[in-house]
């Protein structure tokens, strides 16, 4: 019997290359090539920052699209990440926040980086706590000030802190937060007042072997789903079959792999079956922009690619409440836009992508009975 593998979440979040050059504080430029803006575009009522016209990405799944039949739903979201960081990019201009800080689920002290096991405070902690902030951002960003702008301005975001200052997230830990997050009872833990109709999860577990979805981690999306709540997962960094990560490789799992601006497949990112949709998500040449602290960040992978659709999918049920996960699953698979060529990775077709690369536009108006 093999040894458990132990992996962190960094390959999968920040995706190929970026672990040394952010350590090291190196920035990454994005590509030369600017996306324009359309007239009509520019000419919208709809208020957005600066950055937007840097936001390749947004543009590429047509938000502004989206944004012409609903320019945002407060609808509650689940991070599932590294913990609570306030954004300035989620308090409203009347300075009320739209972040919650909900619990932290990491029960082992020597990875809590908070002197203690799992908690009330879900505030994230050490060197990596800023990829929630950045998934929460793209997710729900606001419109006002500068900064890039989220899929979902009215979104809710409860932050549910699964992984430890190392990165690594405990299977057990996962499928607790996962039934948390959703409002289901979870032994030593308040019920959550905040129950979420999404989970974003750009993570996987760790501590266990890439050889298939995990039976606890199995087992809580499972409850949730039958609850109501859609789970949205990246599909993974390594290049390999998503089927054999967890949530990733999960049933009733919305699972999201990265595409470049081309709707090609970058090389870090998983593919396979289980895989059913794609969203822009960069590569290490052609960043996708984020936000922390007041600062843009230049990064990539399937992390960034997740919260898109999240953000999308928080749209489709602010118009129509009653969709199920599996009707909006379907919704988003439908109207995807399809890979050029009929390929996400023409060199190789069997590693395939899902469905399409996600489209905002097509997907809300899908949504919208329209």
């Amino acid at each position: 019997m093999s040894p458990p593998v132990t992996r962190s979440l960094l390959p999968l979040t920040l995706g190929l290359g970026v672990v040394l050059g952010m350590a090291m504080g190196i920035q990454v430029t994005l590509h030369s090539t600017r996306p324009t803006v359309s007239p009509a575009a520019a000419a919208s009522s709809l208020l957005v920052p600066p950055e937007f016209a840097r936001q390749w990405n947004m543009q590429q799944i047509d938000l502004q699209g989206a944004w012409a039949i609903s320019s945002g739903a407060p609808v509650t979201v689940a991070v599932l990440d590294t913990g609570f960081v306030q954004s300035e990019k989620l308090t409203n201009a009347s300075g009320t926040s739209r972040e919650v800080n909900g619990y932290d689920f990491v029960s082992d002290p020597a990875r809590s980086g908070d002197g203690d096991g799992r908690d009330p405070d879900g505030s994230g902690v050490g060197q990596f706590a800023f990829h929630a902030e950045t998934v929460a951002n793209l997710i729900a960003a606001g419109r006002e000030g500068p900064g890039v702008v989220g899929v979902n301005p009215q979104a809710q975001i409860v932050h549910v802190r699964v992984a430890g200052t190392d990165g690594l997230i405990a299977p057990q830990d996962l499928a607790d937060a996962v039934r948390w997050a959703s409002g289901l009872t979870v032994p030593g833990a308040p019920i959550n007042p905040h129950p979420a109709r999404i989970l974003n999860l750009s993570l996987f577990a760790d501590f266990v072997p890439l050889t298939g979805c995990d039976a606890r981690v199995n087992d809580a999306i499972q409850a949730v789903t039958a609850r109501g709540t859609l789970v949205v997962a990246g599909a993974g960094n390594d290049d390999a079959d998503a089927a054999g990560y967890s949530p990733a490789g999960c049933a009733n799992v919305l699972t999201v792999t990265a595409v470049d601006r081309f709707g090609r497949r970058p090389a870090y990112a998983n593919w396979g079956r289980t895989v059913a949709l794609a969203a822009p998500g960069g590569t290490e040449s052609d960043n996708v922009p984020l936000w922390s602290q007041g600062t843009l960040l230049l990064r990539n992978g399937t992390s960034f690619a997740t919260p898109l659709v999240t953000g999308v999918a928080s749209l489709m049920l602010g118009i129509n409440p009653t969709l199920t996960p599996s009707a909006l699953i379907r919704m988003l698979k439908v109207s995807a836009t399809p890979f050029p060529g009929g390929y996400c990775d023409p060199v190789n077709t069997l590693r395939t992508c899902g469905a399409g690369v996600l489209n905002a536009g097509a997907a809300v108006k899908l949504a919208a009975g329209k």
